[in-house]
C-alpha cells in the first residue's frame, strides 16, 4: 500500500494546520494553545474520548474501530512543544513569539497525527482502539514521564506505543528505524569548585579554582578514553565554565562547570554517574580545593522492541518503498519513558535537504506529510485488521 490517496487530498488542510502552530510556538508544558487547538479537532473529527490536562497539558483522544473483537489498543504519540530559539527563516508563517520557534518539527509531527486521526476517526476500517497522544515538553521538561505518571498507559488500557520523528538529509518521506537502543541516555552535571580566591598577580596566596576547572575539563575525557569499553558509546562534554568574576587580574573564589553525558547502555551510565563525581572531587583536593557536584539522571536510553520494529519497518517499507537502517542517536528522546512501559517503535521520517533540528534556519517539510499520516495509519489498519 503506498501514501494513502486520502493524505494527498488533506494535504493543503494539515498543511494549514502545521503553519498555525509554527507561528504560535510553545515551550515545555506551557502548550495550552496548541492542547486546545489539538482537543478541538480531535472533537470536530468525532473521537469517542479527548481528555486534555494529561501530564499537565497533554492531551488523549480516543477512537475505536468497527469493531472490538481483539481488544487491543495501540498508541501513536506527537510531541507539540517547541524549543527557545529565534526563528531566521523569513518564512511568511515565521514564529510570532519572539524568542520561541518550532526548531525541531514537533509542529509537523502533531499536525500529521491530527492528519492520520481524522482518517481513523472517518475510516475506522480497523478491529480495536487507537490512543493518538499529544505530548508537551519533549524538549528537556519530560513531558513524557509526566503522562506516564498520570497513569495514562493503564487509563486508557495501552498495550504498545509508536512514535516518529522527522530527520533531515534523507530523502522525503522515505524511513529509517533500528532495533535496541537507538536514542541516548542524556545525564546532565554541574560542579562547583570551590577555593581560595586573590589576586592574580599572587596566585601563591589563592587556591585557583580556574585552575581545578582546567584539569577537570581535561580528566573527564579519560571516562570514554580509559574507563568505558573502547567499543560502546559514551560522550562526557563539558559546555561551559562560569565565574563570579569579569576581571582580568582576579583569580575566583568560586568556578562553575556544566555538562552533560551521553551514553548508550545503563552500565555506562552508572559508571559516569560514578566517575564524574570521583574525578572532579579528586582534582579539587589535589590542589587544596573542593567540588560540589549535582549529577542529575535525564532522560534514559530509548530501547526499540524488536517484533513491533519490525513491523514499523515493514508498514514504512509499504508506505515509501524504503526503510533503511538507522544509525545510533547520541541526542535523547524522551518517547524512552513511555517505551519503559509499553513495547513499541520510534521510526525517523525523512525531511529532505533542509538545515539540522534545532538550527534558526530549519523548517519542517511539509512535502513527508502523507508518508507520515500514512505510516500511522498502516500501523493501525495492519496492526489491528478489521474483521
Amino acid at each position: 500500500m503506498p501514501v494513502k490517496n486520502r493524505f494527498a487530498e488533506l494535504l493543503p488542510e494539515i498543511t494549514e494546520w502545521r503553519r498555525d502552530i509554527h507561528m504560535h510556538p510553545e515551550i515545555l508544558f506551557e502548550t495550552h494553545r496548541t492542547s486546545a487547538l489539538v482537543e478541538e479537532k480531535l472533537k470536530a473529527f468525532g473521537c469517542d474520548e479527548v481528555v486534555g490536562g494529561i501530564g499537565r497539558t497533554g492531551v488523549v483522544g480516543i477512537i475505536k474501530g468497527k469493531s472490538d473483537t481483539k481488544g487491543r489498543t495501540i498508541g501513536l504519540r506527537a510531541d507539540m512543544d517547541a524549543l527557545p530559539i529565534f526563528e531566521a527563516t523569513g518564512l511568511e508563517y515565521a514564529s510570532k513569539t519572539e524568542g520561541a520557534m518550532h526548531a525541531c518539527g514537533h509542529d509537523g509531527h502533531t499536525a500529521m497525527l491530527l492528519g492520520a486521526a481524522k482518517y481513523l476517526a472517518e475510516t475506522r476500517n480497523f478491529d480495536g482502539t487507537v490512543a493518538v497522544i499529544f505530548q508537551p515538553a519533549e524538549e528537556g521538561g519530560g513531558g513524557g514521564k509526566e503522562m506516564c505518571d498520570d497513569g495514562m498507559m493503564e487509563r486508557f488500557g495501552i498495550d504498545e506505543v509508536y512514535g516518529m520523528h522527522n530527520w533531515p538529509g534523507r530523502p522525503v518521506g522515505s524511513f529509517a528505524i533500528r532495533p535496541g537502543a537507538f536514542f541516548a541516555a542524556t545525564d546532565t552535571f554541574e560542579v562547583q569548585f570551590k577555593g581560595k580566591g586573590g589576586h592574580a598577580a599572587k596566585p601563591q596566596e589563592t587556591i585557583d579554582t580556574t585552575v581545578m576547572a582546567a584539569h577537570a575539563v581535561t580528566a573527564l575525557q579519560t571516562i570514554a578514553a580509559r574507563n568505558a569499553d573502547p567499543v560502546s558509546q559514551i560522550v562526557v562534554s563539558v559546555t561551559s565554565l562560569e565565574t563570579e568574576s569579569k576581571a582580568f587580574n582576579v583569580i575566583p573564589e568560586t568556578v562553575t562547570m556544566r555538562g552533560t553525558v551521553r551514553t548508550m547502555s545503563e552500565e555506562n551510565r552508572d559508571l559516569a554517574n560514578k566517575r564524574v563525581p570521583e574525578i572532579c572531587e579528586g582534582v579539587a583536593a589535589m590542589m587544596g580545593g573542593r567540588a560540589e557536584v549535582d549529577y542529575v539522571r535525564g532522560y534514559p536510553v530509548m530501547v526499540n522492541s524488536d517484533e513491533q520494529t519490525e513491523f514499523a519497518a515493514d508498514v514504512a517499507r509499504a508506505v515509501s518503498g524504503e526503510c533503511i537502517d538507522a544509525p545510533l542517536v547520541m541526542g535523547g528522546e524522551d518517547f524512552a519513558f513511555m517505551l519503559e512501559e509499553r513495547p513499541g517503535a520510534y521510526i525517523l521520517v525523512g525531511n529532505g535537504d533542509t538545515a539540522m533540528v534545532h538550527h534558526p534556519e530549519y523548517n519542517f517539510n511539509d512535502e513527508a506529510i502523507p508518508a507520515g499520516c500514512s505510516w500511522w495509519a498502516e500501523i493501525v489498519e495492519r496492526r489491528m485488521p478489521a474483521a
